[in-house]
């Protein structure tokens, strides 16, 4: 059977896992592809444009905002970032499936946009207190810590609006569980395009 394409998103708090999941992810299935985002922050090095990120003047990006050529859009640290529409749109068309690494607030801009098209998946640390000690663990510095538990606060009274909840203390079986949402969306009925009467299937 053909079918369109969907939408998968990630979202979790800072430090629990999303971005070595969604790596893992696409290395376990080669039919999903990452959204590249735009952004107006300059390019770091070895990043490359249409690959990493669409880079884009102040301008530019205000104008596509104005233009509805996002499909969520925010500013983080006085930089902005947005999911460009067209070349998502044109993956689901294709019977592509996309990957975001977004935000909760990223994900209902999407759902409101792509109603039907969209599975969100809330990864969750085994606890607030396991995820401060991770940021800890990696170095970051006490402010920093301090700064991403409140963001993390903030996430974490979101997660209800998710399809899923996968908790991420084991990151095989996390990983695991993300591929079964994945495989179940990818097989439910209204994403088939082909559902002739009996007899008539191709």
């Amino acid at each position: 059977m053909s079918r369109r394409g969907l939408c998968l998103v990630l979202a979790a708090p800072s430090g629990a896992g999303k971005t070595t999941l969604s790596r893992r992810l696409l290395a376990a299935d080669p039919a999903i592809a990452l959204s590249i985002s735009a952004t107006t922050r300059a390019p770091r090095a070895g990043e490359r444009e249409g690959e990493h990120y669409f880079f884009k003047t102040d301008a530019q990006f205000a104008a596509m905002v104005a233009a509805g050529a996002f499909l969520e859009h925010a500013t983080v640290f006085g930089r902005s970032y947005g999911t460009p529409r067209a070349p998502v749109a044109a993956r689901l068309q294709a019977g592509q499936d996309v990957l975001f690494d977004i935000d909760w607030q990223g994900f209902r801009q999407i759902r409101a946009a792509l109603p039907g098209d969209v599975v969100g998946v809330f990864i969750r640390p085994p606890s607030l207190a396991a995820l401060r000690e991770r940021l800890q663990g990696r170095g970051d510095a006490a402010e920093d810590v301090a700064r991403r538990m409140a963001a993390a606060q903030s996430e974490w009274a979101h997660q209800s609006e998710f399809d899923y909840i996968v908790r991420n203390d084991d990151l095989e079986q996390a990983l695991g569980d993300v591929l079964a949402i994945l495989r179940a969306a990818r097989l439910a009925s209204a994403r088939q395009d082909d559902l002739a009467p009996f007899g008539e299937a191709r």
